[in-house]
Order: structure tokens, then C-alpha cells, then sequence
């Protein structure tokens, strides 16, 4: 999704971000000159009504599929809930295009997905799992199960 433009004027890169909830409207793109090749390319920089403050940074990626190169990163600022990742397209001499991708969500536990070797049964009580269930539909134990083999204390 397009989100804003930036574009040459009076020799700066300058431009404007706009979604439903923000509205900057007074952007630049401020080149790094850095010898660490992890320096970003641009600092993303607002005017805040009196000075030019850092919003922002963006890197040079090229794309898998195409090979074209552009530029990603992020606006943050302490009055947002969360940063806005962006990527940059075009060049300095045509302008660039601003688009905004809502990343993928991390699973901490990572994906749950279940293994051939339980058949995709979370109740198959083989070797992988906690297996089999041991209470009925009602919560109670099912005659299946054994309450002599449970035990109410677990030990630390």
C-alpha cells in the first residue's frame, strides 16, 4: 500500500507520509556519510514545527524475485505505539513511491504444526506428545485409565 512521496526539491530529498492515523507532512531524507557499512543510507528526519529531529532510518535491499534495489526501514518516535516499517521505491532523480507492509507476526513458540509421527492425533499417546487423554467428556477419569497410576504430588 502507497502511504507517500518523496521527491527532489531545492537539491533535498523531501516528502510526506500520510495513513489514517498520522499525517506527516514535512519529511526528509538526510544521506549518512559513514565508513561502517552498517550505517544506514538515509536518516528519516521530521520537522517538528521549529527543528529537523531523526524519525527514522532506511537501508538499501535489493529484491529476491526482480533484483531491483530500493530502500526499507522504519519510522518510530516515542508519541507512536509502534514503529512503521516502510520500503522506498524509485531514486533520487524520479522520486520515490513510500510503501507500508504490516509485518508477519512472531510466534515465540514457533508454528504449530504437527509431525507425521503422531498422525496429526494429539491424543494418539505415542512417542511424541503428552498422549492420550485420561479424562472423559465430563472431566471425570475414564475406565480406561488407572487412578492408582496417578499420583497427586509432583515432585521439584
Amino acid at each position: 500500500m502507497n502511504i507517500g512521496e518523496f521527491g527532489l526539491k531545492n537539491g533535498r530529498i523531501i516528502g510526506w507520509i500520510a495513513t489514517r492515523t498520522i499525517d506527516m507532512a514535512k519529511l526528509g531524507l538526510r544521506e549518512v556519510e559513514s565508513q561502517n557499512e552498517l550505517a544506514p543510507n538515509y536518516e528519516v528526519v521530521a520537522f517538528n514545527g521549529n527543528r529537523w529531529v531523526q524519525v527514522g532510518a532506511l537501508w538499501e535491499a535489493v529484491a529476491k524475485k526482480t533484483g531491483e534495489i530500493f530502500l526499507q526501514g522504519n519510522i518510530d518516535d516515542p508519541s507512536m505505539a509502534e514503529p512503521l516499517p516502510i520500503a522506498l521505491f524509485g531514486s533520487v532523480e524520479e522520486g520515490y513511491r513510500v510503501a507500508w507492509r504490516r509485518p508477519e507476526r512472531r510466534d515465540d513458540f514457533g508454528p504449530a504444526v504437527r509431525t507425521s509421527r503422531d498422525n496429526g492425533n494429539p491424543g494418539n499417546g505415542g512417542e511424541y506428545g503428552f498422549g492420550g487423554s485420561t479424562a472423559d467428556e465430563n472431566g471425570g477419569l475414564t475406565r480406561e485409565s488407572n487412578a492408582a497410576e496417578l499420583d497427586d504430588e509432583v515432585a521439584f
